[in-house]
């Protein structure tokens, strides 16, 4: 057994301050360090830890593909690992950084690999985890019939032994998948079971994003109640006491903007939506896509059809190289009808596969 170094320790600790502290950047460097001590020392299991927190801070930073890289290189250092529950870990790692980097089919790969690790009945934990991260590639790709077979076998794996917050977070996907296909009654439905075991004093992290990405998936089923504000306004609070990154702020933007869209003032929408496509490098190639088509509707709206076009266009690409295809036919179908006899030029580029410069 190895001793710990007071280097390694000292390095160790501020990871996980900074970690706790929202410094998801900082965290990763700190944790670095305390990897190449522990690689140092020959403390192998040390080092795997803290490469495997290195990572996971990096993907709470956004650094997706440097998180993905890094991913990789554990699941090759550990192939002939006998421990199922680590190699499960980092295929999830891995899924969650390609999904975030728009790497969907990838994402995807990696998600199916983690839950065939994870099918024993010690495992559950894992595999539910396992299966929201298929479960969210398979939706943000657009393949919303798969996505919804495997939600309907999640909620069969989530039973009362299973940890609240972990329930919280299956019955969140599976709603956001419910409101993607248009079953909106279910999606309220799951999105009210995961409210009730979500509490901000509890975490008040989970608390915003869950709130943030409720208002989304209400606001793109048409649902702008008195409850989606609620969520609405919750997000807007609980991140400006916790912080958030760029992305972050840009997500709450477009909330609003969506609000503002569906409360029939599609200028300001507009003007959000703008803003948020003039920083694209912040978020990932799928919410740009959403982004865009958001504010194609918008100018169609507005009666702005050149401006719409345009918009409608950058969706189409980034949905693309995202590998969502199916939201890349959705925003070429609001071309091809909307625009009406503005769009001939869109048919014609649909029918001969041709692409827009």
């Amino acid at each position: 057994m190895h001793s710990v170094s007071p280097l390694y320790a000292a390095a160790e600790l501020r990871a996980h301050e900074h970690r706790s502290n929202h410094a998801f950047a900082e965290a990763a460097g700190s944790a670095e360090r305390a990897a190449e001590i522990a690689l140092r020392d020959g403390n192998y299991g040390s080092w795997w830890s803290m490469t495997f927190l290195q990572a996971e801070n990096l993907l709470d930073a956004g650094r997706f593909d440097e998180c993905a890289a890094l991913a990789s290189s554990l699941i090759v250092d550990q192939a002939d690992a006998s421990n199922l529950h680590d190699q499960a870990r980092t295929h999830i790692l891995l899924a969650k950084a390609c999904q975030g980097a728009g790497l969907l089919e990838q994402a995807t790969a990696a998600a199916r690999d983690a839950i065939k690790l994870t099918t024993g009945e010690s495992e559950s934990d894992i595999n539910i985890k396992a299966r929201q991260a298929l479960i969210a590639a398979l939706a943000d790709g657009g393949k919303l019939s798969e996505a919804w077979e495997e939600s309907k076998l999640l909620a069969g794996v989530v039973s009362d032994d299973v940890d609240d917050q972990l329930a919280g977070k299956a019955y969140w996907v599976i709603g956001n998948v419910a409101f993607l296909f248009d079953k909106i009654e279910e999606g309220l439905r799951y999105h009210e079971l995961a409210a009730t075991t979500f509490s901000p004093t509890k975490n008040l992290d989970v608390w915003a994003k869950f709130n943030k990405a409720s208002a989304a998936m209400r606001l793109a089923a048409n649902v702008a109640d008195g409850d989606t504000l609620r969520c609405i306004e919750r997000a807007e609070l609980a991140t400006d006491v916790i912080g958030g990154s760029e992305a972050d702020l840009l997500l709450l933007k477009r909330n609003r903007a969506h609000w503002s869209y569906l409360a029939g003032d599609a200028e300001s929408a507009i003007v959000a939506l703008e803003d948020i496509r003039s920083t694209a490098r912040s978020l990932t190639p799928q919410i740009l896509g959403d982004s865009c088509l958001l504010l194609g509707r918008a100018y169609i709206a507005a009666g702005d059809s050149a401006m719409a076009r345009q918009a409608l266009w950058e969706a189409v690409g980034h949905f693309e190289s995202a590998g969502a295809p199916a939201r890349a036919e959705q925003a070429r179908n609001i071309l091809a009808t909307e625009l009406g006899r503005d769009s001939l030029w869109a048919r014609f580029l649909r029918v001969t596969g041709l692409s827009r410069n």
